[in-house]
């Protein structure tokens, strides 16, 4: 189970222990993406970027001992980068949104942001398990999934046939890695 109570990265703080500090920080800022982009669907570079921001205001008040309550400070945190980031989100859009439209992610969502994101992970492994020809192919047919059979054997100079077969014989493959991997 992961830790709720940081307060040891308060005292670190503030007793200018830098180490503990940087080893603490480490392992929660992490955990604030991930909790931005499971509970508000954020894209993982915006849910960084807010999550920066936070840790150096609250790394701020944390110097001038304004925090009452060391051992809420993940509670602070989390609080502090979802407010954040919804700001964020209504400034880059520059329009008076309603409230509403920035909340939280129902549970299931929550639940398919997680699943969906471990199964990128799981695939993007697999993929690179792949020889390169292989992983060329796959990759290319991803990135132009309208052309045809044909198409794809002129780009990569094989036959049409040789094209269904290859790809019939990656997708066999990168369904076994990701079986393998996600069982794990």
């Amino acid at each position: 189970m992961a830790r709720v109570d940081y307060s040891e990265l308060v005292e670190a703080i503030q007793n200018g222990d830098d180490s503990t500090a940087n080893r603490l920080l480490d392992e929660l800022m992490p955990r604030i993406v991930d909790y931005l982009v499971v509970t508000m669907s954020a894209d993982r570079n915006e849910a960084r970027e807010c999550t920066q921001e936070v840790f150096t205001e609250v790394y701020d008040r944390i110097r001038k001992d304004k925090i009452r309550e060391h051992k809420y400070i993940f509670r602070y945190i989390t609080l502090s980068v979802k407010n954040e980031y919804v700001r964020y989100k209504k400034y880059q859009h520059r329009f008076a949104a309603p409230d509403e439209a920035y909340d939280q992610a129902e549970p299931a969502e929550q639940i398919r942001n997680l699943v969906d994101e471990e199964r990128m992970q799981h695939l993007e492994e697999c993929l690179y398990e792949l020889d390169r020809e292989s992983r060329s192919l796959i990759q290319y047919m991803l990135k132009h999934p309208d052309k045809s059979s044909k198409e794809y054997a002129d780009h990569f100079n094989i036959s049409s046939g040789n094209v269904r077969i290859r790809k019939s014989r990656i997708l066999n493959i990168l369904h076994h890695c990701y079986k393998r991997k996600s069982s794990k």
